[in-house]
């Protein structure tokens, strides 16, 4: 039943519902915006947790203003000032599964609403620039104050310590700084850092995992804890290969041979790489290791000659030779389909796979479909939109999936109505008056 404090114009099927699932009864009031703190508070709203997103109508969650707008190609990256807020497919992602609320942060009304909010959840996160939530007066001591054992869940490039603390950072910046991009790209070229913000994504999870880690220390303990996740550290746990083939073999890592591309040193292996097929722009992934994998292989693509090649007769052999057996085997890949090529291989025995487009990822996988990791939701402006499931299955489990992303100041008459009790006389004001 919709409350009294509930706006009319909402539909019943937007009505906020009872949270189902491990983390039922966890309330966070969640500051996040962009991918590295919104992931993973999403990861928390997909299993049961309440997730209040707070934000302020003059400065709106970023991804609100980014592409994917449904039906409109526009670059990455090339907002608009004057889009719609609630078009935006970026934050729809991010967001599902939260309630949402607006507050003005610079008003003293609005920052006794957001102490409220507090002193009635469990959870606090924030991935804002370091200093922001200081400058709020919500330091950890404060928050314990207001939830007492609250766990307190920051984000940031840098960490909330060290000369860098203060240090502003986007997903590009963190894989420079982590070294990921220094290696990656192709020999003699310069480092090709990634195409987008991958790393949020990837702290995202640490994130999401750290928190729930403090949830559960708080279950066994009674006691809460700041939780400081640095995204440029996630980084640097990402290139360990690396930092070993530095200091044990001495090696430089931008140097004629490296970084190699898609071929590996580490363990061994020859073929390996992505290879054209019948058409253009379209690859498959092949990975030979060892004399057993090589036979396979070779029985698989019917014993050409080329196999007995004394040149291919052992794995370092072709190793010291990929360039002429990577001529050999393109010339095969050639001739066949992505998929054609991956299920022939991956028959006998042989790693590979087709380079897949997102429109073949979405449309037509049959594994991806069978696993069910795709899902639809209904929402009030973009209408049935496709997102990605959590990529995780358990034997008693379910991801609790009830709504899409909020509207812009969608739930405020629940929030500060049902939870913290206002009247809707005084939500009223606070809405004329610009607080919320």
């Amino acid at each position: 039943m919709t409350s009294v404090n509930e706006s009319p114009a909402r539909p019943a099927h937007r009505t906020p519902v009872p949270r189902v699932g491990p983390l039922a009864g966890v309330r966070v009031a969640d500051f996040c915006w962009m991918g590295v703190g919104s992931v993973a508070t999403r990861m928390l709203a997909d299993f049961g947790a309440e997730v209040i997103k707070i934000e302020n109508r003059r400065r709106i969650d970023r991804p609100r203003l980014l592409p994917i707008y449904k039906g409109e190609a526009r670059n990455y990256g090339e907002e608009v000032p004057d889009a719609d807020p609630n078009r935006g497919g970026l934050h729809n992602n991010y967001s599902r599964n939260k309630l949402g609320i607006t507050v003005d942060m610079k008003s003293p009304k609005g920052r006794d609403l957001v102490d409220r909010l507090i002193s009635v959840s469990s959870v606090v996160t924030e991935n804002f620039a370091p200093g922001v939530m200081e400058r709020w007066g919500l330091t950890y001591e404060r928050l314990d104050e207001l939830s007492p054992n609250v766990v307190y869940g920051r984000m940031s490039g840098f960490g909330h310590s060290g000369p860098h603390a203060h240090f502003k950072s986007y997903g590009p910046i963190v894989q420079a700084v982590s070294g990921l991009s220094f290696i990656s790209g192709l020999p003699g070229r310069e480092p090709s850092g990634w195409g987008l913000s991958y790393m949020d994504n990837q702290a995202a999870y640490y994130n999401s995992a750290a928190l729930m880690m403090a949830i559960l220390r708080r279950n066994k303990t009674g006691r809460g804890a700041e939780v400081d996740v640095s995204a440029v550290e996630v980084g640097i746990s990402m290139i360990g290969p690396d930092m070993l083939d530095v200091t044990v073999n001495g090696h430089h890592t931008r140097r004629p041979d490296f970084p190699r591309g898609n071929r590996l040193e580490h363990p061994p292996a020859a073929p390996h790489g992505v290879y054209p097929s019948d058409s253009d722009d379209r690859w498959i992934a092949i990975a030979v290791f060892g004399d057993d994998d090589w036979t396979r292989f070779v029985e698989a693509i019917g014993r050409p000659a080329w196999t007995e090649d004394p040149r291919f007769a052992t794995e370092g052999s072709r190793r010291a030779h990929q360039d002429a057996l990577d001529e050999h085997v393109t010339a095969w890949t050639r001739q066949r389909s992505p998929r054609e090529a991956m299920l022939l291989l991956q028959s006998a025995g042989v790693a590979a796979g087709a380079a897949q487009t997102a429109e073949e990822i979405n449309e037509w996988d049959p594994q991806l479909r069978e696993r069910g990791i795709f899902f639809e939701l209904d929402h009030p402006v973009i209408g049935e939109a496709r997102f990605e499931g959590t990529p995780v299955t358990f034997s008693r489990t379910r991801q609790h999936t009830w709504r899409s992303a909020p509207l812009l100041g969608e739930d405020n008459h629940h929030v500060f109505g049902d939870m913290l009790g206002l009247t809707g006389d005084e939500i009223a004001e606070l809405e004329s008056e610009g607080v919320i």
